[in-house]
């Protein structure tokens, strides 16, 4: 389990909480957003995350997607089997190990989440249309590094759902 000592300098404490306040208003329009636009597909908006990493992993167990998916494995098989039952993807045995089964994207499948990527980099690109390629790449850097940064606070394993302050 990961301990977190609170930060003891109080400008890096009120950067926290002002950081903490943008990212929630974010992540709020993003998930309306994505609530939204998921009906326009067929999914919703776990299918659609859930179809995008088996397409982009070429294949996941149940396991492996739940992890991907910060989820946990009933839920991740509810999702999967639903995308199943729409036949966006199939379950195949493992070629190496017969007693695995994946998850694979169907033609369709790929299809879809191909198209909802195309509609979602079109939308971006005109959000970052008003900035400089300079710009665009450092926001493209500090989000991706913030991204792996709570990634990296992320319990998986079905641990703890808390976090223990020193």
């Amino acid at each position: 389990m990961t301990t977190i000592a609170p930060p003891t300098d109080p400008t890096l404490l009120r950067d926290a909480e002002k950081l903490s306040d943008a990212l929630e208003d974010l992540l709020r329009v993003v998930q309306f957003r994505d609530r939204d636009r998921a009906c326009c597909y067929d999914v919703s908006v776990s299918q659609c995350y859930a179809l995008e990493r088996v397409v982009e992993a070429g294949g996941l167990t149940v396991n492996e997607l739940a992890a991907s998916l910060y989820l946990d494995k009933s839920t991740a098989s509810r999702i999967a089997n639903s995308l199943v039952d729409k036949g966006y993807l199939a379950r195949a045995r493992d070629p190496e190990d017969g007693r695995v089964v994946r998850l694979v994207a169907t033609p369709p499948g790929v299809a879809l989440s191909r198209r909802i990527m195309a509609d979602i980099a079109e939308e971006y690109a005109d959000m970052l249309s008003g900035f400089s390629p300079d710009v665009r790449a450092g926001i493209i850097r500090l989000v991706g590094r913030l991204g792996r940064s709570f990634a990296a606070r992320v319990e998986t394993s079905g641990g703890s759902c808390c976090v223990v302050k020193g």
